[in-house]
């Protein structure tokens, strides 16, 4: 099992939290024994450190990733149709070392989607951006560039699933997305997705202004390492060019 150190300021009684949490778990689902403290400590801190609720939601999220990714991770060739679109890629890491991801959802089309495939993609990508969290940190940024943007990329059923994955399998694991280029016909889709979000992760989506753009990404990141796309000096990786990581959660 791992250790807890390196993974942010916890005070004596949330360790005794997490403890008592994992005696919960493992007494229902021996797997659980396999997760660090860190990771409890996730759930935990999702569910305001009430440690029957944390229980609940981690025994879940157990139960769910043995059918997601059964073999431990989602293979490629189970998403190879939603690699293939280029519309995730790899950027470098913020200010604070956080790694962060590029999305294009102008490239993402509703009627070629297939839900079962972009839900795996979406379990895909979380967990190839979560293995890139170095030591010391637990969270990630997110850049999600809506230039281009219109009715056809238009996908709420999709959206909301990403989004529920996110809140209900990777929790405390979104440090920020910044929205950036979005277009007004965007915030109409915005305010029938913005229900599904739960208070914590709402406050994580920042709608940055075209004309603060470059102030507000110098501000998170570093020219050195800010996408090419965006005035900086690294190039994007595409998600179907990372190397297969280990599972991370």
């Amino acid at each position: 099992m791992a250790s807890a150190a390196g993974g942010g300021a916890a005070g004596e009684g949330e360790w005794l939290k997490v403890a008592e949490l994992r005696a919960t778990v493992q007494a229902q689902d021996p797997h659980a024994k396999e997760l660090d403290n860190l990771t409890l400590r996730r759930f935990l801190r999702a569910r305001d450190h009430n440690v029957d609720k944390a229980a609940a939601m981690f025994l879940k999220f157990l139960q769910w990733r043995r059918e997601a990714a059964p073999d431990g991770f989602v293979p490629e060739e189970q998403v190879r149709r939603e690699l293939a679109q280029d519309k995730v890629c790899m950027g470098g890491v913020d200010r604070t070392g956080r790694p962060f991801l590029v999305g294009f959802p102008a490239r993402h089309y509703s009627a070629n989607r297939d839900m079962a495939e972009f839900k795996s993609f979406v379990v895909y990508f979380f967990d190839k951006i979560c293995a890139r969290i170095p030591r010391g940190q637990e969270k990630f940024l997110c850049v999600v560039d809506l230039k281009g943007w219109g009715y056809s990329n238009c996908d709420i059923r999709a959206y909301i699933a990403a989004i529920e994955i996110m809140q209900n399998y990777y929790p405390e694991r979104l440090g920020k997305a910044l929205m950036i280029n979005v277009p007004y016909i965007f915030m109409k889709a915005w305010k029938m997705i913005y229900p599904f979000i739960d208070n914590n992760t709402r406050d994580k989506f920042v709608f940055v202004d075209n004309k603060s753009l470059q102030e507000t990404l110098r501000r998170e990141i570093d020219e050195s390492q800010l996408p090419e796309f965006l005035g900086g000096k690294t190039p994007l990786i595409p998600l179907k060019d990372c190397v297969q990581q280990p599972e991370s959660v």
